[in-house]
C-alpha cells in the first residue's frame, strides 16, 4: 500500500474520481497548468485535458455559480478556492442558491457540487492566509462540511464527496498538507459522510475534536499518560451533519468532555457541540464541558503559536475537568 502525504491523497481521489466518472470535473483558480498552489491538483490537465480541468478567472463568485449550473446539467464539478479566506466572496452563491437547489425544486433537481478550500493557520500564512471559515457554513442547512485529519481520510471522505448528491464544502487543514504521512489505498474507497472516527479510546475524558487539532489532542493525551489518564478521541470528520450518536456515547461513558478547534471561541463548532452535550447528556456530565480553541482575533504572523490551540492548553483543560 503506497505511502501518500494528504495532499497527494487529495490529488489521488480526484485522479481516481475523474478516471471512474467522465461527468466529474475540476475547475478553479491554478488548477491547470500550475495544478493548483498547493500542488493538489498536479498533471491532471496533462491527463484528463482542458475540457475536464479547467483554469478559472480570479472569481470565487463565479467559480461557485459556474459549478452550481453545470451540477444541475448532470456534471459533477469540484471547485477549488485556492485558500478559504478567499470563500466570502462566494457566500452568497453557497448559501441561497446552491444549498437550497433540492429544497427550492421539491427534490427535483439537486447540485452534486465539492468545493475544496485549504484551511487554517501554521504555515505563517498571515491574517488573510490563515482563516478558518468553518461556522459560518456549519450554519447551513443543505450543505455538507467535511474535515479530514489524515491522508487516508483526506482520500476517502472526498471520493464520498463526489459522489454525493448534495453539495459538500471539503475543507482541507493545510498545515497538514505535507504534515501527514500515511497508507493510503489504491483506486477507489469511500469513507462515509456524517461518521466520526474514534481516533484513540480511553474511559476517563472524551477529546472532541477535527481537522488540524487532531494530532494537537493525541500529543496532549500521550502526555497524560504517565499519569494514568485515558481519552477517547473523536475526530468528527463531518461537521454539519455532525455524528451525535457517537458525541452521547463516549460522553456517557466518560463523563468528562474538552471540545479542540482552531477557528475563534465565540460562537464556534465548539459551543453547537457544548450546547447539544447539555441538552442531551447533562445527567451524564461530571464536570462542566471546556472548550480550546482559536483566539477572538486576527490570526497573527509572528506570533501563530500562541493563538493556535496547543498540546499544553489541551492537556491542562483535561487535568480541570478530571479535577473538577
Amino acid at each position: 500500500m503506497p505511502v501518500m502525504t494528504m495532499v497527494q491523497a487529495v490529488n489521488s481521489a480526484l485522479r481516481e474520481s475523474m478516471k471512474a466518472d467522465e461527468k466529474v470535473i475540476v475547475l478553479g483558480e491554478d488548477v491547470g497548468r500550475n495544478g493548483g498552489v498547493f500542488r493538489a491538483t498536479d498533471r491532471l490537465l496533462e491527463e484528463f485535458g482542458p475540457k475536464r480541468v479547467i483554469d478559472t478567472p480570479i472569481s470565487e463568485l463565479g467559480i461557485v455559480g459556474v459549478s452550481t449550473g453545470l451540477a444541475l446539467y448532470g456534471l459533477r464539478p469540484v471547485a477549488e478556492i485556492e485558500f478559504a479566506d478567499y470563500i466570502y466572496s462566494s457566500f452568497d452563491q453557497m448559501v441561497s442558491m446552491l444549498s437550497k437547489m433540492r429544497f427550492r425544486t421539491a427534490g427535483k433537481f439537486t447540485a452534486p457540487v465539492v468545493i475544496r478550500a485549504p484551511y487554517g493557520a501554521g504555515i505563517k500564512g498571515g491574517i488573510y492566509h490563515s482563516q478558518s471559515p468553518l461556522a459560518y457554513f456549519v450554519h447551513t442547512a443543505g450543505l455538507r462540511v467535511v474535515v479530514p485529519s489524515n491522508a487516508r481520510d483526506a482520500k476517502g471522505l472526498l471520493i464520498s464527496a463526489i459522489r454525493s448528491e448534495d453539495p459538500v464544502l471539503f475543507f482541507e487543514p493545510k498545515k497538514l498538507y505535507r504534515y501527514d504521512k500515511g497508507e493510503v489505498p489504491e483506486g477507489l474507497y469511500e469513507v462515509p459522510l456524517d461518521k466520526a472516527r474514534l481516533v484513540e479510546e480511553g474511559s476517563d475524558v472524551t477529546v472532541i475534536t477535527y481537522g488540524a487539532m487532531v494530532p494537537v489532542c493525541k500529543e496532549a493525551i500521550r502526555s497524560l499518560a504517565g499519569n494514568g489518564v485515558t481519552a477517547d478521541i473523536l475526530d468528527l470528520r463531518t461537521l454539519l451533519p455532525y455524528d451525535g450518536e457517537s458525541i452521547l456515547r463516549s460522553v456517557k461513558k466518560t463523563g468528562r468532555v474538552v471540545i479542540v478547534h482552531e477557528e475563534p471561541r465565540t460562537c464556534g463548532v465548539g459551543a453547537e457541540l457544548a450546547a447539544f452535550i447539555a441538552e442531551k447528556a447533562m445527567l451524564d456530565l461530571e464536570a462542566p464541558v471546556s472548550r480550546v480553541a482559536g483566539l477572538d482575533t486576527p490570526v497573527p504572523l509572528f506570533w501563530e503559536e500562541f493563538y493556535l490551540p496547543s498540546s499544553e492548553e489541551v492537556a491542562e483543560a483535561v487535568g480541570r475537568v478530571l479535577a473538577f
